[in-house]
């Protein structure tokens, strides 16, 4: 396999659908339909590349435990890129691949129409306006 091909396939994203034809819209619900992934990614598109703790802060309400996980799902999806950097002590960097930063149009848009039909909930009330 020739390097260009190589890193072709390295960006080349799992394709899952549901019942026999390919179906995009399967295929990105599958890569950002977790719950807090469609946060985090929000999260690295609006505040960039970030340690785990800032992101920790960022994404108010999630566990250490769900982020690691979550972070983990991403980097596998190619969606996260997870960097060491070699400080005193070493930290760790996630920054969003080629392939996450082209989410931006639909994350964006899933924040517009939050903030268009979306109020904030009171205690006994939905959140659907």
């Amino acid at each position: 396999m020739s390097d260009d091909t190589e890193a072709d396939a390295a960006t080349q994203l799992e394709v899952w659908c549901a019942g026999e034809d390919w179906c995009p819209v399967t295929t990105t619900a599958s890569l950002i339909g977790k719950k807090w992934h469609p946060v985090i990614i929000h999260r690295l598109l609006e505040q960039g590349p970030s340690g785990f703790n800032e992101l920790k802060t960022y994404v108010d309400g999630i566990s250490s435990k769900v982020l690691s996980s979550s972070l983990d799902d991403l980097e596998e999806k190619q969606i996260v890129d997870r960097e060491i950097i070699s400080e005193k002590p070493v930290r760790v960097q996630y920054s969003l691949t080629e392939h996450g930063q082209s989410l931006e149009p639909v994350i964006f848009s899933m924040r517009d129409w939050g903030l268009e039909h979306l109020t904030e909930p009171d205690e006994d009330e939905s959140s659907v306006a």
